[in-house]
């Protein structure tokens, strides 16, 4: 028996073809010399071509904005552009319309349709498969596309000889030749997903694949155009670097800097209202005005500032918070270490390693922050582990092990403080140890650093704190060895506890 789920979509899909069939009549009295005609006018107004051949997408006047990107692509064979249009703008179906016209007229033969995961690409592409099926005004002027070698919902090339094909983030592009055509065209939607920006390591992969791997497998010798449609849904993820190479980077918000809507034939003022008045802030800014901040229950705002120079603080250190999983998914904890300084009353947090890591990516950051430690002059930086009743069997049967071979390669011996205390509630630690710090300014996170990903992960999460976060696991190793550090200073002999503390030599 079908799920609930795939009937619905079969449902959606049905009416989908059965709507762009009765959207597309054509006039059968047509002669072939006012055919000719009409398609060449057609053909030298994008706008007009649009509005004919897809008047079920084509609803609204167009904004400024719609009609100066599709005379971009039009008018750059070889153009790379990426497109950060609001929810609701019509990023992905008026790119649909621009890469269709260039198919039917014959300027791209080869296309790639790349999205987070395979599945998801089909997706994306299956509207572009039914169009060539069921669009009767395309087929009239344009004839037949439904090809007879190859017609599925991942890979299809029509009768003229255009080849369309779905990629999954990482998926080999290999093979994606159309006779002695390599890709002409490459479009990138929905690339980004929230659980991936988590982790800069995996954003930092697929640019990586789409940089070493699907571009390349160009023609040097013809135009490629790259389309990349997708939000900013964090301060480090695959639209943000991958706009860095564009020669475009389209960044157009539900409203405009004055307040007004950006498309207002389509989506006036009380339409706007409405649909953000349910959505939560965060929400609203992430999904409709590319401003990916996440607005927690307890901080409102990050303080960035200039660090001082680490040997001249009062206190210094490094912490670690570890989890016991090693696998890099979406439900595993972050792990992280950071590396914190007191002067003058103020606390600074001068660099952190944080992220979904393996075990040995997690000891590694220990090394990495003791080694910055060193370069900076603080060869006497004392180095911290939590490590409650409950974390000591795994540090004692893993982590122990791994301190020790990492040593040996690193040629580096660490000295680790365990912070055996017992902690209470997350939450509560956070607001009792950092928010007064915050609110007085005393929190600063170093102003050098606000472009490495694991501290723009760190902002995410410490403005995401609330009860029910699942991750904080940034903001609470901040917290711990914070909290070491006022007890250093509240007793100036070193009569402090943490629970049992111990060190170890590797």
């Amino acid at each position: 028996m079908a799920k609930k789920t795939d009937k619905a979509q079969l449902h959606n899909w049905t009416a989908f073809v059965d709507n762009t069939r009765r959207a597309t009549p054509v006039d059968l009295n047509e002669t072939p010399t006012d055919k000719a005609k009409r398609i060449k006018r057609l053909e030298a107004n994008d706008e007009e071509w649009f509005k004919y051949y897809f008047p079920n997408f084509y609803t609204s006047e167009p904004a400024p904005f719609h009609k100066k990107a599709t005379q971009r692509v039009m008018a750059n064979p070889e153009w790379f552009e990426v497109r950060s249009w609001s929810r609701e703008l019509a990023k992905s179906a008026r790119t649909m319309m621009e890469v269709i016209k260039l198919t039917a007229t014959g300027k791209k033969r080869n296309w790639l349709l790349v999205s987070n995961t395979y599945e998801n690409a089909c997706r994306l592409l299956l509207p572009y498969k039914i169009i060539f099926e069921n669009n009767t005004r395309l087929i009239n002027d344009y004839g037949d596309q439904v090809g007879s070698v190859k017609w599925e919902a991942g890979e299809f090339i029509t009768k003229p000889g255009a080849a369309f094909r779905a990629l999954g983030a990482g998926q080999s592009p290999r093979g994606s030749r159309n006779d002695n055509y390599r890709p002409d065209g490459i479009l990138i939607d929905d690339i980004d997903t929230d659980e991936e920006c988590r982790n800069p390591d995996r954003v930092t992969f697929k640019v990586d694949w789409i940089e070493q791997a699907l571009i390349p497998t160009r023609s040097i010798s013809v135009p490629l155009l790259i389309i990349v449609c997708g939000n900013i849904i964090a301060k480090y993820c695959c639209v943000t670097e991958l706009a860095k190479k564009a020669d475009v980077h389209d960044i157009v918000n539900i409203r405009d800097k004055n307040g007004k809507s950006t498309w207002p034939t389509k989506n006036t003022e009380e339409m706007i209202d409405r649909a953000l008045k349910p959505i939560k802030l965060s929400s609203q800014q992430k999904e409709y005005y590319n401003n990916p901040i996440i607005i927690g229950k307890l901080f409102k705002s990050v303080a960035w500032g200039k660090c001082p120079k680490l040997t001249s603080c009062e206190q210094w250190l490094t912490y670690s918070d570890p989890a016991t999983s090693d696998k890099k998914t979406k439900d595993s904890s972050t792990k992280g270490t950071g590396i914190i300084g007191y002067k003058a009353g103020k606390y600074y947090l001068y660099k952190i390693w944080l992220g979904s890591m393996t075990q040995s990516e997690f000891v590694k950051t220990i090394y990495d922050a003791k080694a910055y430690a060193i370069k900076n002059g603080a060869d006497t930086c004392q180095t911290w582990l939590e490590n409650n009743s409950l974390q000591d069997p795994f540090y004692q049967q893993v982590l122990k092990k791994l301190i020790a071979a990492i040593g040996v390669v690193r040629k580096l011996r660490l000295a680790i403080s365990l912070d055996a205390r017992k902690k209470g509630d997350k939450y509560d630690r956070l607001e009792a140890t950092l928010e007064p710090l915050w609110r007085q300014g005393d929190l600063i996170f170093n102003e050098d650093e606000k472009d490495n990903p694991h501290m723009q992960l760190m902002e995410e999460q410490f403005l995401g704190v609330s009860p029910n976060s699942k991750f904080m696991d940034g903001p609470d190793l901040l917290e711990g060895g914070t909290w070491i550090i006022q007890n250093r200073v509240a007793k100036s002999e070193n009569t402090y506890s943490y629970g049992k503390r111990q060190n170890y030599k590797y």
